[in-house]
């Protein structure tokens, strides 16, 4: 404890500014209260991702830590005095003291993993690292985890190999772990032992020797279908009718009558559906949307005929009111409203009295 002291000391006086630059800030959620985050901090995962945990926060000290952060350093001073950095217990000493620091959830679990197996570490760091630190701490020696593909307390395969389990449409389950019972669970479109079929809804697009493709039938289909389109629907869903030449075809439910929409709102025709919305604030009724749609004018407004909508009452007296009355309008040079100058009409007269 001495040495890895005044190890620490040495490493904060001769590394120090040159690890101000790259340290890793802890990562805490923003918005959370203290009590949140302090029962987020307590969260218990299982062994194995706990393991995982404690693994990826020395790989990222492992990153932080190396030799290529350093800018000017004397790379001759510390091989000369110090030894090989990469491997040194300088190096060790600031990733332990670092550890866990960027880890959020489960941070208390992950602290004293590391300090439960602090000599397991060293001794990594020492001797094992021939191997990932996962591989070696996790699967070999605390044994909570399993190789890839692997399931149970005795890592056996997953189902349909360690190759390509579950024909590469699934998820081993147990994989990686000394938990679960290594069947398949199966990706959306594909079932069977192996997830090497297509399930109902889905048709086989592509198959070989080695992998089969699900894709999805058509949103008509009620079940499975042979082929992509609406014509290939064994049986069609609900607001969709079966044509023998076109297959499933959309019900227009909107020429229904009456309406399947109730009160004040008019039909709106989906694929395989409908929508009701709701009128214009003019109508008491309508067969569509806008003024011009009204079945009836809602109270408050009138028809105005000559646009053929519903409008505000007070609307329409103002249009009235604005409107010129043709029988007593004249130009300013004197001519009515037909053009006719009232001197020429006299001449007219005139005119005739003569004859």
């Amino acid at each position: 404890m001495v040495l890895k002291f005044i190890l620490v000391i040495m490493s904060l006086s001769v590394y120090g500014g040159a690890l101000a630059g790259t340290a890793s800030s802890t990562i805490t959620p923003k918005g959370l209260k203290a009590s949140e985050k302090e029962s987020l901090r307590s969260v218990k995962l299982p062994p194995c991702a706990a393991c995982r945990m404690l693994t990826d926060s020395f790989k990222k000290g492992l990153e932080r830590t190396s030799r290529s952060k350093f800018e000017g350093g004397d790379a001759a001073w510390e091989e000369e005095k110090m030894g090989s950095y990469k491997t040194s217990e300088v190096r060790l000493v600031e990733i332990q003291e670092h550890l866990c620091s960027e880890v959020d959830r489960a941070q208390k679990q992950c602290e004293g993993l590391a300090e439960d197996h602090e000599r397991l570490l060293e001794e990594w760091w020492f001797e094992g690292q021939a191997e990932s630190l996962h591989d070696w701490l996790c699967i070999g020696k605390l044994a909570v985890c399993c190789p890839i593909h692997h399931f149970g307390p005795n890592c056996l395969p997953c189902t349909g190999g360690v190759e390509k389990p579950c024909s590469g449409h699934g998820k081993c389950k147990g994989d990686g772990t000394r938990k679960g019972n290594g069947e398949c669970l199966c990706n959306d479109g594909y079932n069977s032992t192996l997830c090497d079929a297509c399930a109902s809804g889905f048709y086989e697009s592509f198959r070989d020797e080695k992998n089969v493709l699900c894709s999805a039938c058509h949103k008509a289909c009620n079940g499975p279908c042979t082929a992509a389109g609406p014509k290939s629907c064994v049986a069609c869903k609900e607001g969709w009718r079966m044509e023998t030449e076109r297959g499933c075809i959309d019900v227009d439910e909107c020429l229904v009558k009456p309406s399947p929409c109730a009160g004040n709102t008019f039909c709106v025709n989906n694929e395989g559906s409908f929508s009701c919305l709701a009128c214009d604030k003019a109508c008491q009724g309508c067969d569509g949307d806008g003024p011009d749609m009204c079945d009836k004018c809602a109270e408050g407004y009138t028809l105005d005929e000559e646009r053929a909508m519903c409008v505000d009452e007070d609307e329409l007296d103002d249009i009235t009111d604005d409107e010129p009355d043709e029988a007593n309008q004249q130009d300013p040079d004197g001519t009515d409203a037909t053009g006719e100058d009232e001197d020429a009409g006299r001449v007219q007269e005139n005119a005739k009295v003569e004859l």
